[in-house]
């Protein structure tokens, strides 16, 4: 339900704020829109869904392998500790905790193209253990809301996308990027933990938690010293190492518990290509969505009211000029990343608005996308307050980048 609203209101203030163009002259607003709305449903099919088919049929198989392997249970004891008390509706050393815990480390990683199919297992898993169907619950919207917080631990595209737009040291952004996600994830926990009553004061949540900051800390200090080309070339290497190793693994597993790997292969791949064919039309109705609302200017005047009240408070305007990729980042990971670099290239990759959008493109992720396509794959219809706390952490993470960015850059 909540979906349907925010669906229909994107449409609805779309519509208004045509209207209003069109009395300013601007009589081509309908034209962008229309052209927007076909420009979005292919870009959905043939820009995300086609090439994501291919990832989670991979990944899918891989996974299946893990699991009659034994991996994921392995894995599942590991986090156990952790998780029973982030997700105590979950039962003890469930499998679901490794694919949890697979999709949390693919995504601290940076590697998307794993996360994404990994998060889809984990969700159908959660949903297995769902009892009511078409009601998200308490596990899957913390999960989601997780995912949207954004946590990674290696930005190596956002340092690329500044060098590419000659800044003297694109790695400058590196740990108040890291402090920014870090706010952003203790956001998301400590706002669906207090939704859903979920204690966590005591050693263990408090334990896993410090220590996760702790090893933040640590790769921070080390990664840090590093020129760009070193830390380019360490983070591919351990990225794409760990990744590879986590393959073997499960392929070598499944080779020593004597089952049939191929064919475990081809059952979970079977069942990838089909949770991307469901998830298609959850997709294309978002993403059409958030392009009419692009197209029609409405963002333009969201940017230009909130700028309005902010000089009326007397308070220090800079961050303003950055906002517009804070805001598109929950709608589109690509509308964001245009208007970072737009941003880039208009007030410089070293000033302070450049840098302020990177921070907003790493604190957060692409909330409505998103649900929309984790929700959409088990077919999820009442969200509950998933969207909220998805928004929550999102705004937890910009906060957070405005004051670290005035911190270390203004």
């Amino acid at each position: 339900m909540v979906l349907n609203y925010i669906w229909v209101g994107f449409f609805l203030v779309s519509m208004i704020v045509a209207i209003v163009q069109c009395f300013c002259g601007d009589y081509a607003v309908f034209e962008r829109m229309v052209s927007s709305t076909f420009d979005m449903a292919e870009s959905a099919v043939m820009k995300i869904i086609l090439p994501l088919s291919g990832v989670m049929i991979l990944w899918m198989g891989l996974m299946n392998i893990g699991e009659k392997a034994g991996a994921v249970n392995f894995l599942a004891k590991i986090v156990g500790p952790f998780f029973n008390k982030l997700f105590p509706e979950i039962p003890k050393n469930h499998p679901v905790h490794g694919q949890l815990l697979m999709n949390f480390s693919a995504n601290m990683l940076g590697l998307d193209n794993a996360a994404t199919p990994l998060g889809l297992k984990a969700m159908d898993g959660l949903q297995q253990l769902n009892p009511n169907k078409e009601t998200a619950s308490n596990a899957q919207i913390m999960f989601l809301a997780l995912n949207t917080s954004g946590l990674t631990l290696i930005p190596i595209t956002i340092m690329a996308q500044r060098a590419m737009m000659g800044a003297a040291n694109p790695t400058d952004i590196f740990i108040p990027l890291l402090l920014s996600t870090f706010f952003s994830t203790l956001t998301a926990i400590l706002f669906v933990s207090y939704k859903q009553k979920i204690n966590l004061l005591n050693k263990i949540v408090i334990g896993w938690i410090g220590g996760i900051a702790a090893i933040l800390g640590i790769a921070m200090c080390f990664l840090s010293q590093l020129s760009n080309e070193e830390l380019a070339h360490v983070s591919k290497i351990a990225s794409n190492a760990i990744l590879f190793s986590v393959i073997a693994a499960f392929v070598c597993a499944g080779a020593y518990k004597r089952i049939n790997v191929y064919e475990s292969f081809i059952e979970g791949a079977k069942m990838g290509f089909e949770t991307s064919v469901k998830v298609m039309p959850y997709l294309v109705a978002m993403l059409v969505a958030i392009g009419v609302f692009r197209a029609s200017g409405a963002m333009d005047y969201l940017i230009g009211a909130i700028r309005w009240m902010f000089s009326l408070l007397s308070v220090n305007t800079d961050f303003v000029e950055a906002l517009p990729t804070a805001f598109m980042k929950p709608l589109s990971g690509s509308g964001a990343k245009g208007m970072m670099l737009e941003s880039m290239m208009v007030h410089g990759a070293d000033s302070f608005v450049g840098r302020l959008t990177c921070l907003f493109q790493g604190a957060a992720d692409t909330t409505f996308y998103v649900i929309a396509l984790y929700f959409g794959s088990v077919g999820i219809r009442k969200t509950r307050y998933a969207v909220t706390a998805g928004l929550v952490a999102d705004l937890g993470g910009v906060i957070a980048a405005i004051f670290i960015g005035y911190y270390f850059f203004h």
